[in-house]
């Protein structure tokens, strides 16, 4: 098994600095974890926070190789290009990238794409690309994400000192999608999503891990998602964790972190004989159902 429990000693993996072939180059960190010479349990691409304007795979470098070291699982770290010089889609475009490398190479291993706060509001809409593609996600792992660029749940209103605060969130959206929001597709034709909010029906997205913390003020957002996803039938998994604000993933002993990897191990493990079947989000995973309610 690739788990490790939260007291026990790990070794951290060395990034390996790759750079995809893309129109614009991808440069991606490659986390795999111990024993090297066996398979990962599965194939994760993540996206950093930072506002979508800030933060790199290097500066989340503990975040994602404790992600691997303690679920087992390869983490793929997207330097993805930032705001305000380089708006949506540009960012969503560079998860896309990393995904269909890791989907080349995954040999039937489980493939899932997740990200913390602004990251994971990019993995959510790559969840959605992913699905408009066709091609096979077997999960969103999502942290804290923000979804709603008016940042008008109530949430935002309960304590007007928390972080991050309404105001400067919005900016944040504004800086990424530019005033408009105008809708966005690729070369052949998928819509790219800014904020999973903006489409019609998620029936068919890959199933997903929603973490956030009942201090922080996205918390709305992460419910809201929560429902959405359950109303068309796909399968979530709802952490809340009582005390815990946002952007914990880069605090020491992170609560948040510790979980998401829990979760991932649960998630993952060696593929059967042959090629995993496609995803779908009536059946993640074949182990014994990992999609029940978190207490």
């Amino acid at each position: 098994m690739h788990r490790s429990t939260p007291n026990q000693a790990i070794r951290l993996p060395r990034g390996v600095r790759t750079t995809l072939p893309a129109p614009s180059p991808v440069t991606v960190h490659v986390y795999r974890p111990e024993p090297t010479d066996r398979p990962p349990a599965g194939r994760l691409v993540w996206a950093h926070g930072g506002s979508w304007q800030y933060g790199s795979a290097l500066e989340w470098h503990h975040v994602t190789s404790t992600l691997a070291a303690r679920s087992g699982w390869e983490v793929i770290s997207v330097d993805y290009r930032l705001a305000p010089r380089h708006r949506h889609p540009d960012a969503l475009q560079d998860i896309m990238t990393a995904l269909t490398w890791a989907e080349k190479g995954r040999a039937g291993l489980p493939l899932a794409v997740g990200g913390d706060s602004a990251g994971g509001t990019l993995a959510a809409c790559a969840a959605l690309a992913a699905r408009d593609r066709g091609l096979a996600l077997d999960a969103q792992v999502l942290a804290y994400p923000p979804f709603d660029p008016d940042c008008g749940s109530p949430s935002f209103q309960s304590d007007p000192d928390a972080f991050p605060q309404a105001a400067s969130l919005q900016r944040a959206w504004r800086a990424w999608r530019g005033s408009s929001g105008l809708a966005a597709h690729d070369e052949n034709g998928t819509r790219l999503y800014s904020t999973p909010f903006e489409a019609a029906s998620l029936v068919g997205v890959a199933p997903a891990v929603l973490a956030v913390g009942t201090a922080d003020p996205v918390r709305d957002d992460v419910l809201a998602y929560a429902g959405r996803l359950r109303g068309d039938r796909v399968p979530v998994r709802l952490l809340r964790l009582p005390g815990v604000g946002h952007g914990d993933v880069l605090q020491p002993g992170s609560p948040l972190l510790g979980r998401l990897a829990q979760e991932l191990a649960a998630l993952g493990g060696p593929p059967p004989a042959g090629r995993r079947p496609p995803a779908s989000p009536t059946s993640a995973f074949p182990a014994s159902n990992p999609w029940k309610e978190s207490p």
